[in-house]
């Protein structure tokens, strides 16, 4: 049985939709930086939950 889920973002500099594997046991709680898929620029992630729900946060690395 595997706890990871695919969810998606906004990417903060070119806006395009990003997709990321999220691990409910290791990544809540967790602030990560990984590169847009597209526009190559790092973002800034913060997993937090909410209820029985993942929000992801994406923020420009630079702010």
């Amino acid at each position: 049985m595997s706890l990871a889920e695919a969810r998606t973002f906004e990417c903060p500099y070119c806006m395009a939709i990003n997709e990321l594997e999220l691990d409910w046991i290791n990544d809540l709680g967790t602030r990560q930086i990984v590169d847009c898929q597209i526009c190559c620029q790092p973002i800034e992630l913060e997993i937090l939950q909410i209820g029985d729900d993942a929000q992801l946060i994406a923020r420009r690395d630079d702010e």
